[in-house]
């Protein structure tokens, strides 16, 4: 029974990795659930084609007498479960929070492996949730940050978020996300958050058209067009994350795993060492 909070700034593709690691995990054989921890602005429904979901963690939330299992919807591609919310704007007011904790509690002791999608920035709705969880994902977009001050900005959100984690004893790991960057500035950027803000990169993911596709089919993008090369990094650090909450026994070590995936991305023949995680 493991919990993983994604976390990370509006449109690094927080929710957008949240489906596609729940796919994964699933499609390896676990029991996998992720769940809508964005009370306010919940989209992670949308990603498995559910879109009005009659149950859904806004009604466990207001009525404490249903069953949380109620809430969880089947998707029967990618053999993951989903604990959607509402995106009606009646559900949204008048929110207690305080029972978010709650609902995880009673539904994680089914799966293997539980996701938790937080809101943008600072996740003050989920944020009785990191005492559930064990390890906290951070997305990174770098596509967005100006280029004189990347490593600032990366370096403000990132420890941020970071500090949470740390905090309720979690730990933290990034992906960054859309990557079009040079493989000398990726290389830059992996070495500066390894080694300056030490905290380990579990992958690689590069900007890819395919993935908004599979969004608007309902359908994480993993599931939907799994040889893109979005999708192969997406596994590639689902991979790593595997063997470091699981502790698989090791083919290929996460470093290697890492390795390849920024060879596919960059085009290199070489990379940057990254330490172990």
């Amino acid at each position: 029974m493991v919990a993983v909070v994604i976390t990370g700034r509006g449109g690094a593709g927080k929710t957008t990795m949240t489906a596609n690691l729940g796919a994964y995990f699933a499609k390896s054989g676990y029991r996998s659930l992720v769940i809508d921890g964005d009370l306010y602005l919940p989209k992670l429904a949308f990603h498995f084609g559910i879109y009005t979901p009659q149950y859904n963690i806004h009604t466990l939330l207001k009525n404490p007498d249903m069953r949380v299992v109620q809430a969880v919807y089947h998707d029967p591609r990618t053999g993951v479960d989903v604990l959607p919310g509402s995106s009606k704007l009646s559900d949204v007011i008048n929110l207690d929070q305080r029972r978010l904790r709650d609902i995880v509690r009673e539904i994680q002791t089914r799966y293997n492996i539980t996701i938790i999608d937080s809101p943008v920035g600072i996740p003050f709705d989920t944020i009785s949730t990191f005492r559930l969880a064990q390890y906290q994902l951070i997305i990174v977009e770098i596509e967005r940050c100006p280029i004189h001050s990347v490593h600032r900005m990366i370096e403000n959100e990132v420890i941020k978020l970071k500090s949470i984690g740390d905090a309720y004893g979690l730990k933290v790991g990034v992906i960054l996300n859309k990557v079009r960057e040079s493989s000398e500035n990726v290389r830059d950027i992996v070495d500066f958050l390894e080694y300056s803000i030490e905290v380990p990169v579990v992958g690689v993911v590069p900007f890819d058209r395919r993935v908004p596709e599979a969004t608007n089919y309902g359908r994480p993008v993993i599931d939907y067009a799994p040889r893109t090369k979005a999708s192969k990094a997406i596994s590639e650090a689902g991979g790593i994350l595997d063997e470091w909450v699981f502790g698989k026994k090791e083919r290929k070590g996460p470093l290697a795993r890492l390795y390849e995936a920024l060879l596919s991305l960059l085009h290199r023949t070489s990379v940057p060492s990254l330490k172990k995680l």
